[in-house]
């Protein structure tokens, strides 16, 4: 039987698994069980649909929380948050060509911070503002459209980061009304990226967000 971890609406709650397929499935399975979870009711009074440019909303009982899926690669991950529009992303880490990719694609001076690091950390560095950059899209509501690989994310105050413990979410250099922060998990072999997009009057802050990562089981989601 699944077990909810806990968590609060006023929190960002992530959780992630790694999976053997199916991941679609089981994302949707999560997401609705986590998010009955947050605010004590039974699954079955929460459903799942998507607005038409696919960003997935809470039916029934959850219509008050935001919530966002990521899956693929044997992982999936599920954000779930009562404070502002919210967006996961999960990663294996795997080697990149990651300085030539950064160069293409990230913004001059995210891409001189990879460059700059020792040549077996630029892929991990790389996928750590990848996933914040897929989440920032996710929140907005419009992807990786409108350059948003180009978009700039926070970078990390220290690096590298400590694994499963994710730094506090801080504000995007270029838009103050999103904030995002990314954390290796499963020993360092994931990254997970989460985003906040509030409004220009509520927008959080790194003093305001409270992530709470966790692990689940496979066998847990079924």
């Amino acid at each position: 039987m699944y077990r909810h971890p806990g968590g609060s609406p006023d929190a960002v709650t992530v959780l992630w698994c790694a999976t053997d397929g199916d991941e679609r499935r089981r994302a949707h399975t999560l997401v609705v069980r986590a998010a009955a979870g947050l605010i004590g009711v039974a699954p079955s009074e929460i459903w799942l649909e998507h607005e038409t440019g696919g960003r997935p909303v809470l039916g029934g009982a959850g219509t008050s929380l935001h919530v966002s899926v990521a899956h693929g690669r044997g992982a999936l991950a599920v954000a779930v948050t009562g404070l502002a529009p919210v967006g996961v992303d999960v990663e294996v880490v795997r080697r990149l060509r990651a300085a030539a990719m950064a160069r293409a694609w990230l913004d001059p001076a995210e891409a001189a911070w990879v460059t700059a690091l020792p040549e077996d950390e630029q892929s991990v560095a790389f996928l750590w503002l990848w996933t914040q950059k897929e989440s920032v899209g996710k929140a907005l509501g419009r992807g990786l459209r409108r350059g948003g690989m180009s978009r700039r994310v926070p970078l990390p105050v220290q690096w590298p980061p400590g694994d499963d413990a994710p730094s506090a979410p801080r504000r995007l250099p270029g838009d103050p009304d999103v904030v995002s922060t990314a954390v290796r998990v499963d020993g360092g072999r994931r990254v997970v990226g989460v985003a906040l997009h509030g409004g220009a009057d509520d927008a959080p802050g790194a003093g305001d967000v409270r992530l709470d990562v966790r692990e689940v089981s496979v066998a847990e989601v079924g």
